[in-house]
């Protein structure tokens, strides 16, 4: 990525990358929650956490860039080695810990980047982020520090939030990490009520309020995941990322030693199956009227097909890039 960055500084070799990467096909044009996405393909949370390579992957063709998670507080994450591949599973574990570099600089960051937008004259009158020359939309995902209490979590999010308002086009609650001790009872209904109800608030006080959306774990049961929806029905949530990565073992086949031997969250390949049956299952449930950004297991143009048909929206690719490479947007676009 920093070679990448190193290449992009100079314009006329940026163009001809983004030239080599980037697919031009008007049909990919997605809508979402009142949001126009120049394909469905989208890097998911956790690659770009400080938001440093936007313009770098904004070259390799993505349609949307989901960065952090972020935190009110830089922290440092849990003690490497912290992720492991797994390539003849096509999978990775990761205990990353929400490492970043905090909510004020992320945001910092973020402005610089906008305001490098409005300088090469792409953002449009009617819109303060997302624009015609350069329409790549970009996704907040926000969590809490580790030290945080969960009864005081709401707090956490809600810096975050304001923090970042200004500069991204959506956010998604992440409270589903595996990585973080205890954030994932946050994801029971009085303790998730509590959070999104608080942002709402929150975001329908601003001049422009921002589509928010919760993403969920794949290891949730089915009970759970009815709580989930009928919430989000509730209190008009924009939206779910389903999934992120998952705490069982399951589908691992040439890997178990090591699978079973490193703490963390799974993705990639063994996850794909349940993460569709997830999307499939919010989607009946909800009767569609919950939007979906897919995520866990795709590779492929037929990956992505599979959860666009489950009653996804967008998906986002995050293991798949890693092991497919830079291409991975093209080749999936070039199929859809």
């Amino acid at each position: 990525m920093n070679c990448l960055k190193v290449l992009c500084f100079l314009s006329p070799i940026k163009k001809l990358i983004a030239l080599f990467f980037t697919t031009h096909h008007s049909p990919l044009t997605t809508h979402a929650f009142n949001l126009q996405f120049k394909n469905p393909i989208g890097l998911g949370a956790g690659f770009d956490k400080n938001a440093k390579y936007l313009r770098e992957l904004e070259t390799l063709g993505f349609g949307f860039i989901e960065i952090g998670t972020v935190t009110p507080l830089p922290q440092e994450g849990n003690p490497p080695p912290r992720i492991f591949r797994l390539p003849k599973d096509k999978a990775l574990i990761n205990r990353m810990g929400f490492n970043n570099d905090g909510a004020k600089a992320v945001a910092e960051r973020l402005k610089k980047w906008r305001s490098g937008q409005s300088a090469v004259g792409s953002r449009q009158p009617h819109s303060p982020l997302t624009t015609h020359h350069s329409p790549l939309i970009i996704g907040g995902n926000i969590g809490k520090n580790k030290a945080t209490p969960n009864e005081e979590a709401w707090k956490d999010y809600a810096i975050c939030f304001n923090e970042l308002h200004p500069y991204v086009d959506y956010f998604v609650v992440n409270v589903s990490s595996p990585n973080t001790p205890g954030l994932r009872e946050l994801q029971e209904k009085e303790s998730l009520k509590r959070i999104l109800l608080h942002l709402l608030m929150i975001n329908n006080g601003k001049a422009n309020s921002k589509p928010v959306l919760l993403k969920i774990a794949p290891d949730l049961s089915y009970e759970q995941i009815d709580d989930v929806i009928d919430l989000a029905l509730d209190i008009k949530l924009d939206g779910i990322v389903a999934t992120n990565t998952t705490l069982s073992r399951e589908g691992l086949v040439h890997h178990v030693g090591i699978g079973n031997q490193e703490t963390g969250g799974l993705s990639g390949a063994p996850l794909r199956q349940r993460s569709t049956e997830i999307i499939k299952y919010i989607h009946q449930r909800a009767n569609g009227q919950i939007p979906i950004i897919a995520s866990g297991g795709i590779f492929s143009s037929v990956d992505a097909k599979e959860k666009l048909n489950a009653g996804a929206s967008l998906v986002q690719v995050w293991t798949g890039f890693i092991y497919e490479g830079p291409g991975i947007v093209k080749k999936i676009c070039k199929f859809l």
